[in-house]
C-alpha cells in the first residue's frame, strides 16, 4: 500500500482482546452477584450473556437502539431469563452495568501481536490514529490498564460523536481529525461491516484481519486486504 500516512486501528478484538477480557470479567461478576442461584454454571451465565450481547450490538451500531437501552437490556433480558425476581429485576440491571464496565476497563490482554503491531507502525513513521463504537467511560480505561495509550496520536470514539461504524460520518470526521485524506488511509480492524465495508464506502483502503483466515474474506470488498496474523501488517505497510 503506497502513499499511506495514517493507520487507523479498531479497539475491541484488534489491538485489546475484547473476548478474553470480558470471559474473565463475567467470571468474577458471577461471583461478586452470586449468580449460582440463577444459573447452571459461570459459563451457563456467560454463553447466555454473551451470545445476547452481541445480538444487541449490531442494533446499536445501526442507531436502532441507545447506548443506556443496551446497557441495561443485555443484564435486564438474561438475568429474567434466569428467573431474577421481578420486582427487584431493572434495579439489579442497571446496578450490574457500571460494575463490569469498570472491572472490564482493568483487564490488561491484547491480541497476540497487537502491540508489536502498533510499535512496527510508530517505527516506520505512520500516525496511528483509533477508531472504535465503544464507551467512552471504558475505551480510554482499556487503553491505559494496557499500556498502549501512546501509541495514538487521535482517539476517535463514535460514543462522543454520537455516530457509529460503518456510518460514513465517523470516518469522515476521523479524517478532518487527522487533517488527512481518504487516499492516505487505512483502516485495520475485525469486523467486516462496521470496520472494514465502513472504511472502504468513505474511501478508505482496508485491511481485515481475520484470525480464522477463511472463505469469511469473501464477504468484504475485493479491494480489502484479508491477513490473519497482526504480524502479516508488515507485508503490506
Amino acid at each position: 500500500m503506497e502513499n499511506i500516512k495514517w493507520v487507523w486501528v479498531d479497539l475491541d478484538d484488534t489491538v485489546w482482546d475484547f473476548r478474553a477480557n470480558s470471559w474473565e470479567t463475567l467470571g468474577e461478576m458471577y461471583e461478586i452477584e452470586g449468580l449460582d442461584r440463577y444459573f447452571e454454571s459461570v459459563d451457563d451465565w456467560r454463553e447466555k450473556y454473551l451470545e445476547y450481547n452481541h445480538s444487541l450490538w449490531p442494533l446499536y451500531n445501526e442507531g436502532k437502539i441507545t447506548k443506556e437501552y443496551l446497557q441495561v437490556e443485555r443484564f435486564r433480558k438474561v438475568l429474567a431469563d434466569a428467573g431474577y425476581p421481578q420486582e427487584n429485576l431493572m434495579a439489579k440491571a442497571k446496578e450490574m452495568d457500571p460494575k463490569y464496565l469498570s472491572i472490564l476497563g482493568t483487564k490488561t490482554r491484547l491480541v497476540k501481536g497487537a502491540r508489536q503491531m502498533l510499535q512496527y507502525l510508530k517505527d516506520k513513521g505512520y500516525k496511528i490514529g483509533l477508531i472504535s463504537n465503544g464507551f467512552h467511560e471504558v475505551q480510554y480505561r482499556k487503553l491505559q490498564s494496557s499500556q498502549v495509550e501512546h501509541y495514538f496520536d487521535v482517539v476517535v470514539l463514535s460514543d462522543d460523536l454520537g455516530v457509529n461504524k460503518p456510518d460514513r460520518r465517523i470516518f469522515d470526521y476521523a479524517l478532518e481529525k487527522a487533517s488527512a485524506t481518504a487516499q492516505e488511509t487505512v483502516i485495520i480492524g475485525d469486523n467486516p461491516d462496521t470496520d472494514i465495508a465502513g472504511g472502504i464506502n468513505a474511501g478508505w483502503r482496508a485491511i481485515y484481519f481475520n484470525p480464522s483466515a477463511d472463505e469469511n474474506g469473501a464477504n468484504v470488498a475485493t479491494d480489502a486486504v484479508v491477513i490473519s496474523k497482526l504480524a502479516m501488517i508488515s507485508l503490506y505497510l
